[in-house]
């Protein structure tokens, strides 16, 4: 099928699981894609970029569940996708974007049902980036100049908020450990440290389908 490496990452908020995607596509040489695909399904679908932007991660409704489960068959030129709700193109255009990238390179993509968008695919192994909450309320505090109580709140919210995407599309739970390859607590591991685990267990991955 395809023969490209893929690595998807999933995050929790405050986790660093943005800038562990950017070092491992440094690290890997290919391209890390995070609100790189906001843009890339905005040309594609035709979408306003800010509107993309808008809904970007953002729950949808039951009406989209049997239109999305077409989605490899059918894209997002399909008849009747000029009459679906705003945000549900947006999720369209982005699964489709996601399936459109590992079929042609190498990369990382970081968050956005990555992994269950290619979970058919070869060559994709799935990261979910955890960290302990001190270091999430410490990263928020800087990131947004926020109180520790005010950042306690945003870092819930934008969690639920991930869990509540990723779960309605997958077969699977946000952020359990059986959902993904690999799970790192970047505040044992360090931004780096988490690199190279992912490096390792890619490398082990290899190893072991050479063997089989």
């Amino acid at each position: 099928m395809y023969g490209n490496k893929v690595i998807t990452i999933g995050r929790e908020y405050g986790s660093g699981g943005h800038d562990i995607g950017r070092m491992l596509a440094e690290r890997l040489g290919v391209k890390c894609y995070d609100k790189e695909l906001i843009t890339l399904a905005a040309k594609k679908s035709g979408l306003c970029e800010e509107v993309m932007e808008t809904h970007d991660e953002s729950p949808v409704s039951s009406f989209f569940y049997s239109l999305v489960m077409d989605v490899r068959s059918i894209g997002p030129s399909m008849a009747g996708f000029m009459d679906t709700p705003l945000h549900q193109k947006v999720f369209l255009a982005q699964f489709e974007t996601i399936q459109h990238l590992a079929k042609e390179e190498s990369c990382v993509i970081v968050g956005r049902c990555a992994d269950y968008a290619l979970h058919d695919y070869p060559n994709v192994t799935s990261v979910f980036v955890t960290a302990d909450v001190t270091d999430k309320v410490d990263y928020c505090c800087r990131l947004n100049n926020m109180t520790k109580d005010k950042a306690l709140d945003f870092i819930a919210k934008q969690d639920k908020k991930r869990a509540d995407y990723y779960n309605y599309f997958s077969n699977k739970q946000w952020g359990a450990a059986a959902t993904y390859d690999l799970c790192i607590n970047s505040s044992r591991t360090g931004y780096e440290g988490a690199v190279e685990l992912i490096l390792d267990f890619i490398d082990h991955q290899d190893r072991i389908l050479k063997n089989s």
